[in-house]
């Protein structure tokens, strides 16, 4: 049995992905037998799983089965696992291998074909909530990976870990802790790829349907038809969509010239080759011909989704790009503004989840909603985790990498970019105004406060000694202790610049005691009263007039800096500051720092 030590740095914090050179027949064989003995050992009666809210069930229940032999209620006897993939040379080879693996360890595959990761999540959710796609998201071509869900939950970083063990157990198929069923089916069942369009499709008219029935009972653009549910009266609104030749492609003009009256596409041609460039909208410059053709067609809006359909990029009617951070508290106010009434979640007591690299603006702008900002680790996988525990306390979260999750129980609990694109431009389309006009996205976003930030930037990660700290330990300490040192200053103001020095170095861990010393004056220079520090993922420090974040990153082998001011002498302030306290640390990491240029 191979060891599979190549195969480990797959293993990542959300996911497995990495170059395509380590998915070998033997590594594929053996993900698919982990993969079955994770499945097998789940209750397949899915007992401990239940669904937030029944009518968000009912809503999703409109498939018509191409096999009867599939069940969509709690009685299923035998696992079912849903399989997709993207449009990456390799990926359904992938994803027919695990498929057929998995039905020989007597699971009940549903064969999905090349979708979006939010489609694979949206059919998980009609069995037991067990999916599986072959995709590397918004990753260079060369990248393959895997996404998957367990019991409709995204794993965690030990669960990765924990299949990555798996690996090395020799057959499986032999666990005695199978209590299935024999199979229903010897054959994995492959649904018409209509078929897994158009129930996705229909269940996102329902979703637009009942918003219009909210907002005016008596009248909203949509036929109550179970068969066609056609539009009666599309939005007046003209968007180009920008797929970048990934697993979009398919499905987004069809759906959105569904919902609106002209939709212009670009690079809506599957190819895992991406010619256009990496499938993912969030690179620099990488939105240049999405905002010339926004202009040239004098566009309301352009949209761009990555490689697997989960991150959402906008450029408004001016052909500029719209920073994540207000692209977030847009889609917040879409989710506020249509709270469902069945919600027993108070305005006052919503939340809107947002990651540490997005902007000092937003908890302000947030409360403005009514709502209460919560800041969270970065990590789409992580923050799904938390809005599926949150009792539907908080209604809607969004990443700086443009995950953007709604949780008000009308759709799947997932970061889906064309679901979320969609309820933008209804919002657009039909403001909360007597006025019956569509709104000006540029003079909306003209109307937010200024954002002069860096992107989220990469650095080497310094090289540590053993036993040492890492850099972002060391630096958090550091800052923990200014903070303490400032606060008792302030009780004590006669505490002298020497007893100062002394106590700061005893405060530090072992691996930094001999280099630092700082005064009292020059800890309230670099963290000024009233600066908010969070440890919670990194290190990240919010200024009166801006903030920093230096993180380590959990996809690579790098750290990530972000840096924004209100002008950009407060940005290159903040980044002055983050030099500062690292430069004892590491000088090379100071001076990288300050090459780091605003977008």
């Amino acid at each position: 049995m191979p060891s599979f030590a190549a195969q480990q740095s797959l293993f990542r914090a959300y996911d497995i992905r990495g170059s395509r050179q380590h998915f070998t027949a033997d590594f594929t064989q053996a993900l698919g037998r982990a993969f079955a003995h994770l499945y097998n050992v789940q209750d397949y009666l899915s007992h401990s799983y239940h669904n937030k809210n029944d009518e968000s069930a009912d809503n999703l229940t409109i498939i018509n089965q191409p096999n009867k032999s599939i069940k969509q209620n709690n009685h299923i006897k035998q696992n079912t696992v849903v399989i997709g993939y993207d449009v990456r040379c390799g990926s359904d080879n992938i994803a027919h291998t695990l498929a057929n693996i998995l039905t020989r360890q007597g699971l009940q595959i549903i064969q999905l074909g090349l979708i979006t990761t939010p489609m694979m999540v949206f059919w998980a959710e009609h069995y037991q909530g067990h999916g599986i796609i072959v995709t590397a998201s918004h990753s260079a071509k060369d990248i393959l990976g895997v996404k998957w869900l367990v019991n409709h939950a995204s794993p965690s970083s030990e669960d990765i870990q924990t299949l990555y063990q798996k690996l090395a157990i020799r057959d499986v198929q032999k666990n005695p802790s199978k209590t299935f069923d024999a199979p229903i089916s010897n054959k994995p069942i492959n649904l018409p790829t209509e078929q897994v369009s158009s129930a996705y499709t229909d269940a996102i008219v329902q979703v637009f349907g009942q918003l219009y029935q909210h907002d005016n009972p008596h009248q909203h653009p949509y036929q109550n038809s179970k068969d066609s549910q056609q539009l009666l009266s599309k939005l007046d609104l003209t968007v180009v969509i920008d797929c970048m030749h990934g697993a979009t492609s398919h499905i987004a003009q069809p759906l959105f010239a569904h919902f609106c009256q002209q939709v212009i596409m670009l690079h809506d041609t599957p190819d895992g080759h991406f010619p256009s460039g990496n499938p993912d909208p969030t690179e620099p410059l990488r939105l240049k011909q999405l905002q010339q053709s926004v202009l040239d067609h004098q566009a309301d809006i352009g949209i761009a989704f990555d490689g697997d359909g989960d991150r959402l990029m906008v450029v408004d009617n001016n052909g500029k790009v719209v920073t994540p951070d207000h692209l977030l508290y847009l889609l917040a106010s879409v989710a506020v503004k249509d709270r469902p009434q069945s919600l027993t979640t108070s305005l006052s007591d919503t939340q809107v989840l947002f990651d540490i690299k997005c902007c000092h603006h937003l908890p302000k702008l947030i409360a403005e909603l009514g709502a209460t900002a919560v800041m969270s680790q970065t990590g789409s996988s992580l923050i799904r985790r938390r809005l599926q525990q949150s009792n539907n306390q908080i209604i809607f979260a969004g990443e700086l990498s443009g995950h953007f999750i709604f949780n008000d129980n009308r759709f799947i609990l997932y970061d889906d970019a064309m679901y979320a694109a969609l309820r933008l431009l209804h919002w657009l389309a039909h403001p909360m105004s007597s006025l019956n006009i569509k709104t000006n996205l540029a003079k909306i976003i003209h109307s937010l406060p200024v954002i002069v930030s860096t992107a989220d930037h990469y650095l080497p990660l310094p090289e540590t000694l053993v036993n040492d700290c890492s850099i972002i330990e060391k630096l958090a300490r550091f800052c923990q202790y200014l903070q303490h040192l400032i606060n008792a200053a302030s009780v004590s103001p006669t505490q002298s610049d020497s007893q100062t020095s002394t106590a700061c170095a005893s405060s530090l861990c072992n691996c930094s005691t001999k280099k630092h010393s700082i005064t009292l004056e020059q800890a309230q220079d670099l963290l000024p009263i009233g600066t908010k520090l969070s440890c919670i993922d990194g290190v990240r420090l919010d200024f009166s007039h801006g903030f920093g974040v230096l993180r380590q990153s959990n996809t690579s082998h790098n750290l990530t800096a972000r840096f924004a001011g209100d002008s950009l002498e407060d940005l290159r302030d903040i980044q002055t500051r983050f030099a500062t306290l690292c430069r004892p640390f590491d000088a090379t990491l100071a001076a990288q720092i300050m090459t780091i240029v605003p977008e």
